[in-house]
């Protein structure tokens, strides 16, 4: 069969998003991406707990964890209508396991950030600002599973362009420091590849599709859409979470975005959720072949 044209889910995390370089896309090893990371000592995880407890992970993990949840139910519609029932809905709550969405993220923190570096952005996340500052983006993304609420958020993102063409500059700036509309990208583009894999995986195209290619092609046509639509969503949900910020408050939270500390901690936190959601694309899309094909998960 062909590929059924998957909406891109947009990765942006929280927190902004790692600095990083140009589009690179390769064939999913489904071995390495489920693999769970070395173990780690308590000490280390010790270090890590007041940052992660200030960017309140696990709050975060639950928001994104239901934001799963309603995108497999858009899944089962559009690929399977009528089929899975509670069998899909049991795998799809056992693919966004909030232990494991938890735990890989802390690990990311862990393994991919200096001593010094956590101590840094602990500082900034547990002050009055960092505090407001989770608060607020956590917030939103809640707000963005309500209905009509993505909507209004774009309302505003037009007249704010209109009334306050400064503010505009500073989300500019914000999205420049740390990468945002590229990391996204790679990051929905990778997330696709590794749903097309799990499909591949379990049957759903024919060897024909597979092997010649096809597969990257139909994805990289999403590109462009995926850049546009990307874009839509990173500026109109900034826009939203930071409206209560002064504009010298962002102006911190860009400042603390440039400093070692903070390009140590995008990069942690993207790495650790192209990790999370490479495996958690990938096993939607084994999952779902099976139901594709009649088969029992």
């Amino acid at each position: 069969m062909r590929p059924t044209k998957i909406a891109a889910r947009v990765l942006l995390s929280a927190l902004p998003a790692a600095l990083c370089g140009g589009l690179a896309l390769a064939p999913i090893d489904a071995t390495a991406q489920t693999a769970p990371m070395p173990s780690v000592r308590a000490a280390d995880r010790a270090e890590v707990a007041p940052l992660a407890e200030a960017l309140r992970i696990e709050e975060l993990m639950a928001v994104m964890r239901a934001e799963g949840l309603a995108y497999a139910v858009e899944l089962r519609d559009q690929l399977f209508p009528g089929e899975g029932g509670a069998r899909w809905t049991a795998a799809t709550r056992e693919i966004y396991a909030m232990d494991t969405m938890t735990r890989v993220m802390v690990e990311g923190l862990v393994h991919d950030m200096s001593a010094e570096d956590v101590a840094a952005a602990a500082q900034f996340f547990t002050s009055d600002l960092g505090q407001r500052i989770v608060d607020l983006e956590i917030a939103a993304r809640e707000g963005l599973m309500e209905d009509g609420v993505e909507e209004a958020s774009h309302d505003h993102l037009g007249e704010l362009a209109d009334a306050d063409p400064e503010r505009m500059k500073l989300l500019d700036a914000f999205i420049a420091a740390n990468d945002l509309l590229e990391e996204n990208v790679v990051g929905a583009l990778n997330a696709n590849l590794a749903f097309f894999e799990g499909l591949d995986a379990g049957g759903a195209y024919s060897e024909e599709w597979s092997e010649t290619g096809s597969m990257y092609g139909d994805l990289w046509a999403q590109e462009a859409r995926i850049r546009q639509e990307t874009g839509e969503w990173i500026y109109s949900y900034l826009a939203m979470a930071y409206a209560p910020l002064t504009d010298a408050e962002l102006s911190s939270y860009i400042a603390f975005s440039e400093s070692d500390a903070g390009i140590a901690l995008n990069t942690a936190l993207f790495g650790a959720f192209d990790r999370l959601y490479t495996r958690i694309s990938y096993d939607l899309g084994r999952g779902a072949a099976r139901f594709i094909a009649g088969e029992d998960i």
